[in-house]
């Protein structure tokens, strides 16, 4: 992934955006966030987005569409990209029976976004919350934090305070805050 431009706020080319990641900038240019994006290939590996993270000082977060058996409940979890993730860990913490990844349906159907593509932002699609947001302590930690704006051809940098403070408010989500990679 050679090409990686690097600019700030929303793209001029309007016209060659989707309507779902223009919607995404209008969201956070509704709030006067000042954000950095940049465009490149599909980021499709945690590889690919490594070497973006590096472009724009930072590091994007794992983010994961989960769901119980049942199907019933489903959350979002940002946990930092580096860090392995386990099921029974977060269900546990959880007091959940058994997590499972959602499937691309129930993504699209409660988030609004593709597989690939999952962000925080997917929550502008879910005024009802009924998508849990999780959020591993670690990224707490970490002075700004890294997302798709519902696609995964482009990606916006901000800070973490502004995550908190500004961005998940707007959303309406109270985040629960979780610890993995402790009982390892």
């Amino acid at each position: 992934m050679s090409d990686i431009l690097i600019s700030s706020g929303r793209p001029t080319d309007a016209e060659c955006r989707t309507a779902r990641e223009l919607a995404a900038y209008d969201f956070l240019d509704s709030l006067g966030l000042h954000y950095t994006r940049a465009d490149h290939a599909p980021a499709e590996t945690m590889a690919a987005c490594e070497e973006i993270d590096e472009k724009m000082g930072l590091r994007m977060c794992k983010n994961l569409f989960l769901c119980n058996r049942q199907k019933t409940d489903f959350y979002l979890l940002l946990m930092p990209g580096d860090k392995p993730f386990a099921t029974k860990e977060l269900s546990s913490q959880l007091g959940v029976a058994r997590l499972s990844f959602g499937s691309a349906e129930d993504m699209e159907a409660r988030i609004g976004i593709s597989p690939g593509a999952v962000s925080v932002l997917g929550l502008i699609n879910d005024p009802d919350c009924e998508v849990r947001l999780l959020i591993d302590r670690d990224l707490l930690e970490r002075e700004r934090f890294g997302c798709h704006p519902l696609v995964n051809t482009s990606s916006l940098g901000f800070t973490t305070r502004e995550l908190l403070e500004v961005v998940i408010p707007a959303l309406g989500h109270t985040p629960t805050f979780v610890e993995l990679g402790k009982g390892e």
